[in-house]
């Protein structure tokens, strides 16, 4: 909730400094190019784009371990509850990018369809606590895992449809580092150090390939352990020869206690997965510094300055509030109907329907696939269309939750 309230604070400042008098200097300061020179070589890229392509991979690294976690560790152990996630997630991306694509056939806008595709998950995560025990938690798991596969095909969605022309030496690069990842996770290697060095040089590959190189965060994640490297009965045994010693001064030195004490500290820390410990590490960067400074970057709209493609804004607000909860409903009452996944009991019609709504709230990754699908004639509208349809999804599908509480309270 907090992290929610923060991003929206952080959406809400952008449009107001967009729009004020320190609008040039504010809109200037993401335009700024930074870089780094090694002899001849020089790699620069604005403020703006360190942010959407650097920070944010932060960001899909944190996605796809919590993807991971519920995959592994979690609700989603079950495939045919993952599946029916994955199938609801996935006509939550078709439909609203073919309803994008019936209103702006033959127009030079058509490259944004990727724009209606994702729903944010900070943002989604927020309404649902505003609403607080008055809808289950069957509900909050369904939208948390649908955002989550929404926002991991969003980024394969952004890697392919709007990467550059592709160097097939920089991608067979990358999956080497790939496959050396893999290999040193299985072997046991624990070095963090060494998989963030191996990351950064992964980010400039796939950079290099052309494509877009926040897949990094992605493919990553993915790859984390989920399971800790100490089972709970060596960890017991480890702490049990501590807890045995008697009281005295005999933890100094290169003593056998302190050997033993030494032992029970990395037993602690290794007891909790890689994965655990990256997301409990990262996850209040990507809320509190990541998200709200990305919001700042990209959420500006000087309104007076703009020349409104109302045909570009209509697309993007239809395919989000309404092309969204008609593709989440849909892909689930198939996937139920065809028996792929199952719904769980809880987990009644109205309420999909419901929590469908929600994830119109396009916000965070709408705008990220906008600055790179749209010219600078178009983005401005995109911004545009992007604020209408999360606003109306976001009221649409918290009236309705509200008003499903209410009725159930009653009965």
């Amino acid at each position: 909730m907090l992290a929610a309230a923060m991003l929206l604070l952080c959406a809400i400042v952008a449009l107001v400094l967009s729009n004020s008098s320190w609008s040039v200097s504010y809109l200037a300061l993401w335009d700024t190019s930074i870089g780094i020179r090694i002899g001849d070589i020089q790699f620069a890229r604005s403020v703006r784009r360190w942010i959407d392509d650097g920070a944010m991979t932060i960001f899909f690294f944190v996605v796809a371990l919590e993807l991971k976690r519920e995959m592994v560790l979690g609700e989603l152990r079950n495939p045919r509850m993952t599946l029916f996630s994955a199938v609801a997630a996935l006509g939550g991306m078709l439909v609203p990018a073919l309803l994008f694509l019936l209103i702006e056939r033959g127009e030079s806008t058509i490259r944004g369809w990727g724009i209606v595709m994702a729903t944010d998950t900070a943002f989604v995560i927020g309404c649902l606590a505003l609403l607080g025990s008055k809808v289950p938690r069957e509900l909050r798991l369904f939208l948390l895992s649908v955002a989550i596969f929404d926002d991991v095909g969003a980024i394969v969605v952004i890697a392919i449809g709007y990467g550059t022309h592709l160097d097939s030496g920089a991608i067979a690069s990358a999956i080497v580092v790939v496959i050396v990842v893999f290999t040193m996770s299985r072997i046991g290697v624990r070095q963090v150090f060494v998989y963030w060095v191996l990351g950064v040089l992964l980010w400039f590959l796939l950079e290099l390939s052309g494509i877009h190189p926040t897949l990094t965060g992605v493919v990553l994640g993915l790859m984390t352990p989920a399971r800790s490297w100490i089972s709970d009965n060596r960890l017991h045994a480890i702490l049990e020869r501590v807890l045995a010693y008697p009281r005295g001064e005999h933890w100094s030195g290169d003593t056998k206690d302190r050997r033993d004490l030494r032992r029970a500290g990395v037993a602690a820390r290794e007891a909790l997965s890689p994965l655990e410990r990256l997301e409990l590490a990262l996850h209040p960067w990507v809320a509190f510094v990541v998200l709200p400074l990305f919001a700042l970057a990209n959420a500006g709209l000087p309104l007076s300055a703009v020349a409104v493609d109302w045909r570009m804004v209509g697309a993007v607000t239809v395919g989000l509030s309404i092309g969204k909860p008609i593709g989440v409903v849909l892909f689930s009452y198939i996937a139920t109907k065809l028996k792929v996944g199952t719904r769980p009991a809880a987990l009644s019609w109205p309420l999909i329907t419901g929590g469908a709504m929600l994830t119109g709230i396009g916000f965070t990754m709408a705008l990220l696939i906008a600055e790179l699908a749209l010219d600078a004639e178009h983005i401005q509208s995109g911004k545009l269309g992007i604020l209408f349809g999360s606003v109306l999804s976001a009221l649409c599908g918290l009236t309705v939750l509200g008003w499903l509480a209410v009725l159930r309270r009653r009965s």
